[in-house]
């Protein structure tokens, strides 16, 4: 079991808030990042901001070109890290795309990551059959690959998951990410599956706004993951987002926490 999956199994439940680095500024993210672990967040996702997002919806697309036009870059964002890193162990985990990775260049990036304190990254234009020079960086320093499984994953479920590293990220919907009123996806079928092979903590994200959504898949898995709704805070407050988004993962890790009741 890696480092991170550890750190995340001593928690009953897991909430996983993502923010865009860079947006409105490095600054905010820093604060924002100390902020939501004091209301409860088991880990932080921080997007490096990139112009082409595929996985991403209006929200977050928005978010990057905000971070990009304030002149974030990976970079800037590895620095932050080291800097967040005087005052906080809490997991963080990147999640980026393959072409900001090999513009940086694998190797170079991923021993940035364990330089600073990355303790894993998500790549969600990377299929899970191209995995493998990404898995030989992160095997080389110690950075989880973090497993995507789609609804449409199907009978590849425990394949991906057999060997997944850190957590599982289920992602609940079709599409892109996005706040949504409803989740239909058998969520309990896929979880099952998953269990049936590995041991790794599985939470679900794509769509999660509300404290009902949240406590509900907490229910059916090991916790959820929430991005769009709390960019739209930031996007919303700004410099001003910290109290806000803080106020905001309180009531999220409330309702995961007391899912079952």
């Amino acid at each position: 079991m890696s480092k991170l999956a550890g750190v995340l199994k001593q928690h009953k439940k897991i909430f996983a808030p993502f923010i865009t680095a860079g947006d409105p500024d490095l600054e905010t993210t820093k604060k924002l990042i100390l902020a939501m672990e004091e209301a409860g967040a088991t880990l932080v996702e921080l997007g490096i901001p990139f112009s082409d997002p595929m996985a991403e919806g209006p929200v977050i697309q928005e978010a990057d070109l905000r971070a990009l036009s304030a002149g974030c870059t990976t970079d800037k964002v590895f620095d932050m890290i080291r800097e967040v890193r005087k005052e906080t162990d809490i997991p963080l985990v990147f999640l980026t795309y393959a072409n900001p990775i090999f513009h940086y260049g694998t190797d170079r990036f991923y021993a940035r990551c364990a330089e600073v304190g990355v303790d894993g990254t998500i790549v969600p234009d990377v299929p899970y059959e191209e995995r493998e020079e990404l898995e030989a960086a992160c095997e080389k320093y110690g950075v989880d690959r973090i497993t995507m499984i789609a609804p449409t994953s199907e009978d590849r479920i425990q394949e991906i998951a057999r060997d997944a590293k850190g957590y599982v990220y289920i992602v609940s919907s079709l599409g892109v990410t996005g706040v949504r009123s409803e989740i239909t996806t058998d969520i309990g079928t896929i979880y099952r599956k998953i269990r049936e092979v590995t041991d790794t903590p599985a939470a679900v994200g794509f769509g999660i706004s509300t404290p009902k959504q949240a406590a509900e898949m907490a229910r059916l898995s090991d916790g959820a993951i929430v991005g769009s709704a709390i960019v739209r805070i930031v996007a919303e407050y700004g410099r001003d987002s910290v109290t806000p988004v803080k106020e905001y993962v309180k009531r999220m890790v409330d309702a995961v926490n007391h899912c079952g009741e």
